[in-house]
């Protein structure tokens, strides 16, 4: 099971009707329990601050455009997703949030557990002591 933060290319059936890009799951490393959207963030305005003790998640920018940030707990990373064939793949205890929404984005992410909000990690000092 992959423990890095990776950006997936995901498959681009290109037609002269529109494009068609699709996720199954042998295509990600975790099998999808869960699907969710984020979409009309104000300007300005963060999703996130947090990590998960169990959940891996791809996030993919479904319309417009944002940027993740991650922290492992020794650096931070920034990705721009603007493309709706591109995934992020975030594995569990990797502290993320988002940022700089352009207007009417939306960000779908596939996550690998059914919610529970025993496994959010919301306390960045907490995070660290986990993530050491």
């Amino acid at each position: 099971m992959n423990k890095e933060t990776e950006k997936i290319d995901l498959p681009k059936v290109e037609d002269e009707r529109g494009n068609l890009t699709f996720v199954e799951n042998s295509q990600i490393p975790f099998s999808i329990k869960r699907v969710y959207w984020v979409y009309d963030v104000p300007g300005g305005q963060e999703r996130g601050g947090h990590a998960f003790k169990e959940q891996k998640e791809l996030i993919v920018s479904l319309s417009g455009s944002f940027d993740v940030v991650i922290n492992a707990g020794s650096e931070e990373s920034r990705f721009h997703l603007n493309r709706s064939y591109y995934g992020l793949y975030i594995p569990n205890l990797i502290w993320r949030y988002m940022e700089n929404f352009s207007t009417n984005a939306v960000a779908l992410v596939l996550a690998s557990t059914l919610y529970s909000a025993d496994d959010y990690v919301r306390d960045y000092d907490e995070f660290e002591a986990i993530a050491s």
